[in-house]
């Protein structure tokens, strides 16, 4: 017995030793995986509160270099930053309003095991997420309902997400037991009543996460708005983003101040990373607010339905 317990000891010695190296090589993978990601951001804010001649220069790496807030000041006078935010602020609030409706109206007859096309529908969501029509055939729809170069052409196309209907659908399934339902059918509630009363009220954590993903998705949007629209006026931020980025260039011609437009182009490459934060601030704002909900939301992800 005494060499049986002693044999034991060393095992969870060993054990202990050989947990102990792996959450050490877990946490070096991580410290360096958030290195990887913090330079690239550091540098980007350091050359937005830099001096624009230092960072055409290249002397800007982690620090600012002749702390300047000129970059700001030149880029909010940028009449296209103010014409894209608004149009992004509309896209984002309109769109994530219509697609967690209509995520949750489709979530909730699924996850009705009493629902006689249920599997269909599912297998349908299923197929959806590894196939899809493909862009020519999208941007024929897109024309054949004479939705080019409107607001809806960036809206519809994307309007539910088969994975975000599913795990809606999950959440629904394991955190709103069936009794409650048919203890209100006994009681005379009808199913649009309780999906007002008791399934949008008790679904307001996955509400949020499916909310947060869309929005983020709307404002880091440019492709929908790049492939259907030609009006400058309906732009959203992100694909004038785009254009400074890719080009390498702003477009200084709808500036109406000659001196103002001079200003643009010498110093673009320190506007760049100025409108690269500004673009990227309201989300970091807004993030942490709904945060606590995502462990919940990919948790329910993982549930089998």
């Amino acid at each position: 017995m005494k060499r049986q317990s002693m044999n034991r000891s060393r095992e969870k010695a060993i054990r202990g030793a050989s947990d102990r190296r792996f959450h050490h090589f877990c946490v070096g993978i991580l410290i360096f995986l958030t290195i990887v990601v913090l330079l690239p951001l550091m540098n980007i804010v350091s050359a937005s509160f830099s001096n624009p001649t230092a960072v055409s220069q290249g002397r800007v790496w982690l620090l600012p270099v002749d702390f300047s807030l000129d970059s700001y000041k030149n880029v909010l006078k940028y009449e296209a930053v103010w014409l894209g935010y608004r149009n992004t602020i509309f896209y984002t609030v309109v769109g994530t309003i219509m697609n967690v409706t209509v995520t949750l109206l489709c979530a909730f007859p699924l996850s009705q095991y009493q629902f006689a096309g249920r599997k269909t529908v599912n297998k349908i969501l299923m197929f959806t997420m590894i196939f899809s029509g493909g862009m020519i055939p999208s941007y024929l729809v897109v024309k054949e309902l004479h939705m080019l170069n409107t607001v809806w052409a960036v809206l519809v196309p994307g309007l539910m997400s088969a994975y975000n209907v599913i795990i809606t659908r999950n959440y629904i399934e394991t955190n709103i037991p069936g009794e409650l339902q048919d203890a209100a059918r006994v009681d005379g509630c009808s199913p649009v009543k309780f999906f007002r009363n008791f399934i949008l009220p008790l679904s307001r954590p996955i509400i949020a996460v499916i909310a947060m993903y869309y929005a983020v998705g709307h404002w880091n949007s440019y492709f929908n708005a790049f492939l259907y629209l030609n009006d400058r006026e309906l732009y959203p931020l992100q694909l004038f983003l785009r254009d400074i980025l890719v080009n390498s260039r702003f477009d200084s011609s709808i500036v109406e101040d000659p001196e103002m437009a001079q200003i643009i182009q010498n110093q673009a490459d320190a506007l760049k990373y100025s409108i690269i934060v500004i673009a990227t601030l309201p989300l970091m704002c807004v993030y942490p607010l709904v945060q606590k909900h995502f462990v919940k939301g990919i948790m329910v992800g993982s549930v089998k339905g």
